[in-house]
């Protein structure tokens, strides 16, 4: 995760995002993951650098109706061949979810098991999960739908493992989600993966929406965790520690990002966070040592060293706190 951010940040890479349109298209799924891809495409625009996405819609019939009454023309076929690095959407529709029998929806099963592929990203919103198993693109994964369609993911992709009350699963290179404003969660996760926590963070203050919780995890992301607030001054010194966990902050540089005193900044932080300072600095530290360990082949020194910690001591100190297992154990989990 970390390096695909620091290469997105190099401005290097703009990725082909399809979302694939159904007749009677839920407008949510639709729209709210498409105008978190629009806001990240408007930090890059800020950045002076190309677009993270290039958004394109396309569909197997040539106009289709959306929830809210709404029809929708001007729209893309469906290509002939999708490039490596492409992210696929499909989302939720209204009605009868898990009916594909209308020749549009044939022509879309047929064209995504031709064309979608391990080399891309496949992200399900709500019912759009339904479309993805009856493709046979669950198959062997965990996943999750809306939770009144689990029963219905079921009968339609046996070979499915359907986990219920996640907000979203990712699996590998297919992600899904419950449905509806969960769809923002999901696109927010994968613009935090692809463009880097703080970009993914900002997007989230500028629609006014919770970070929420983490996907399956129970627990809430320590990138995410203590966001739900709207103090510009106190976003403004946890996107500086989020975009940078191993600079060696003290209060008063935090407290001049804030323009506060360092008295003012512990104030607010506790009170707009319920955390301090010191502690949501480690909780960041630690989440990316959790990354290091799982992503990367550096040793524990090299983790310590990358994550802002003194030493390996000192990294297995603050792990303490917040984990209940040592940091090798994490290597192991996930080797």
């Amino acid at each position: 995760m970390v390096a695909i951010a620091d290469n997105m940040g190099a401005g290097e890479i703009t990725i082909p995002v399809y979302f694939l349109l159904r007749d009677a298209t839920m407008a949510l799924d639709l729209i709210g993951p498409a105008e978190v891809l629009r806001y990240a495409n408007r930090i890059a625009e800020r950045e002076g650098r190309p677009n993270f996405f290039d958004v394109r819609y396309i569909s197997a019939a040539d106009n289709i109706s959306t929830s809210i009454g709404l029809g929708l023309t001007g729209f893309g076929p469906l290509p002939d061949s999708l490039p490596a690095n492409a992210i696929l959407v499909l989302n939720g529709c209204t009605g009868s979810d898990d009916d594909f029998s209308s020749m549009a929806d044939q022509r879309a099963v047929s064209w995504l098991r031709t064309h979608w592929g391990a080399s891309h990203k496949l992200l399900c919103i709500c019912s759009g999960a339904l479309l993805a198993g009856y493709a046979g693109l669950l198959d062997g994964r965990q996943c999750t739908t809306h939770h009144s369609h689990c029963d219905d993911l079921r009968r339609i992709a046996p070979r499915a493992h359907v986990l219920e009350n996640r907000i979203f699963v990712e699996d590998r290179n297919v992600y899904t989600s419950a449905g509806v404003t969960t769809g923002i969660d999901l696109a927010l996760h994968v613009v935090a993966q692809i463009c880097g926590h703080a970009r993914s963070a900002s997007i989230a203050r500028s629609l006014v929406v919770y970070m929420r919780r983490a996907g399956s995890d129970p627990q809430l992301s320590p990138w995410l965790a203590c966001r739900n607030h709207l103090h510009p001054a106190v976003h403004r010194v946890q996107d500086a520690v989020i975009g940078n966990p191993a600079n060696d902050w003290d209060l008063q540089q935090l407290a001049d990002i804030a323009c506060t005193s360092e008295r003012h900044l512990t104030r607010l932080f506790r009170e707009h966070t319920g955390s301090s300072l010191v502690d949501y600095i480690q909780r960041i530290r630690v989440a990316l040592v959790r990354e290091l360990l799982t992503q990367s082949k550096l040793d524990m020194e090299q983790v310590a060293q990358q994550a802002g910690f003194n030493s390996t001591r000192q990294l297995r100190r603050v792990w303490s706190k917040f984990e209940s297992l040592p940091p090798s154990h994490q290597r192991q989990t996930n080797s």
